[in-house]
């Protein structure tokens, strides 16, 4: 039987009607927008003002970051850019998540005093494992309306022959690759600057020609890195990229990095609720801030008040607490805070701080082994050492102290031995 043509409109507008419901809407919210170009920027590259008239223009962007597979962990550090990432696709453009395994295996110099140990295949594989399941958590990676594409960049640097590496390498001199300060200082130090290294920023930067894409995010480090991505797409592609960076987390008084992968230090999103409580309490004082700005997900206006209640002279470890129930609520659920808050009051309580234990003052940088000789809380270095290698030394409340050489950079209760009791404060 023929289908009248009225029926046959019918069944095509509703078709439409479904298709369209499938194509995520262009958000051109102003103050969504001034949020993504606020919250955790350090500089947007060419300028602020240029992309926000873009993002208000109602143009579709494609924004990536990259992640080298050096490691099988995600910590909050890296976890800045995905909250970025998802701020862009709540407002509707296509993300893309580029897990560098090829770039993984040559190594990127960025902020490295030595050449960095480059990984074999199967040790890139066996890091990219968890890295899906962490970044879930941060992103959602199963919308099937607006889908985020995970890509590797072994589909295109793989396949590249020499003479396109030539190609690729003559979009730059050899001084603006020297110029890069890594390098100067290495040069300076007389230590060895390997010609490989000169091509992790080609590969990462021609990540973004195969892409083609109008947005890349990352870190500070690694701004040299995602330049060259906007020269290389400029002059191959013929159009703007625009990089927007973020803050690194550091501490602010010291410049310490409090997330390290290459050290396995600081929070991961692979860590349970109890683990990542208890490191969170354990964040310097200085960095409370840095972290409420960069790791949660609180307003900016609330942390300008938590901000004022620490310079008045509330207790950091109270908001301390505030911020560790915040990060667990947000990678475990409401329901893991406060089993997580009991077991670290609870520990805390078993291997507290007695009132009436020792003070010493000492200067920052100071080493601390002397200081606890002269106050007899221990006999000798050598004592210091026995009780490091039998797991004698807590920093409380639970964090064995493994190093012979202890400097006074943070305040810091020990316990030495079962009955010994002192606070280092750092004048």
């Amino acid at each position: 039987m023929l289908i009248s043509s009225n029926q046959s409109l019918k069944r095509a507008v509703a078709f439409l009607d479904m298709d369209m419901k499938q194509i995520p809407m262009i958000s051109t919210d102003e103050s969504n927008i001034d949020e993504l170009l606020e919250r955790s920027v350090d500089t947007v590259y060419p300028s602020k003002e240029e992309l926000k008239q873009v993002l208000l223009s109602g143009k579709k962007l494609r924004v990536y970051c990259g992640w080298d597979a050096t490691g099988p962990a995600v910590h909050l550090g890296h976890a800045i850019n995905y909250s970025m990432l998802r701020r862009f696709h709540e407002l509707g453009h296509e993300i893309i998540v580029l897990a560098g395994d090829f770039t993984a295996m040559i190594g990127d110099p960025t902020d490295k005093s030595s050449a960095r140990v480059r990984l074999s295949k199967e040790q890139v594989e066996q890091n990219l494992l968890q890295f899906k399941e962490q970044i879930a958590k941060v992103l959602p990676l199963e919308d099937s309306v607006n889908p985020i594409r995970i890509e590797f960049n072994s589909s295109w640097l793989g396949t590249m022959t020499f003479s396109d590496v030539i190609d690729l390498a003559s979009n730059f001199t050899v001084q603006n690759m020297i110029e890069r300060e890594t390098f100067q200082k290495r040069i300076k130090e007389e230590k060895p600057l390997y010609v490989h290294e000169f091509m992790y920023p080609l590969m990462q930067g021609y990540d973004s020609v195969a892409l083609d894409v109008d947005v890349e995010i990352g870190g500070t480090d690694q701004t040299f890195n995602m330049l060259a991505g906007r020269t290389l797409q400029r002059r191959i592609n013929g159009r703007e990229k625009f990089v927007i960076t973020h803050p690194l987390l550091e501490n602010p008084e010291t410049g310490e990095v409090l997330m390290s992968k290459s050290k396995g230090t600081g929070i991961f999103l692979s860590d349970g609720a109890e683990e990542m409580y208890r490191k969170t309490m354990m964040i310097p004082d200085a960095g409370i801030i840095l972290m409420f700005e960069h790791c949660t997900e609180i307003p900016v206006e609330k942390i300008k008040e938590i901000s004022e209640k620490l310079s008045a002279g509330e207790n950091p470890r109270d908001i301390k607490m505030l911020l560790a129930r915040e990060i667990v609520r947000m990678y475990h659920g409401e329901e893991s805070v406060q089993n997580a808050e009991n077991s670290f009051i609870s520990a805390f309580r078993e291997g507290g701080m007695p009132d009436d234990a020792p003070v010493i003052s000492l200067s920052k940088g100071e080493d601390v082994i002397p200081h606890l000789i002269s106050f007899n809380l221990i006999k000798s270095s050598s004592e210091w050492r026995r009780l490091v290698d039998g797991k004698g030394v807590v920093l409380l409340p639970d964090t064995h102290v493994t190093e012979y050489h202890l400097v006074s950079n943070n305040d810091m209760d020990l316990r030495l031995g079962k009955k010994k009791f002192v606070k280092i404060r750092v004048r």
